[in-house]
């Protein structure tokens, strides 16, 4: 049991999060009319929120239409350029991890 516990801390939860992340934001379809959101003030009935639109603008930034992405929301790129970070961070992390202990 104790063999288990230790393979599941060291288990990069974070990194498959991120990861999976971004390979959802590529498969989104950012011209549909409804989609599901997990947004909490979306949930509450709010018409507004500061992060609507950013996951659909990153696809289009990710596709190439800049212009358009930068139209629905302007932080696109500087999410994405935060969340490649982060993913490097994380691998980086867990190579040294791996080979030091």
């Amino acid at each position: 049991m104790k063999e288990i516990t230790q393979r599941l801390q060291r288990f990069p939860v974070e990194l498959i999060f991120w990861i999976g992340s971004l390979v959802a934001i590529l498969l989104l379809d950012p011209n549909s009319g409804t989609h599901f959101s997990l947004c909490p003030l979306d949930q509450l009935g709010f018409d507004w929120c500061p992060g609507c639109g950013l996951g659909r603008s990153m696809n289009l930034l990710a596709k190439g239409d800049f212009q358009a992405s930068w139209s629905m929301h302007p932080l696109a790129m500087l999410a994405f350029v935060v969340i490649f970070s982060r993913i490097w961070q994380l691998i980086k992390n867990l190579k040294t991890t791996h080979n030091y202990g």
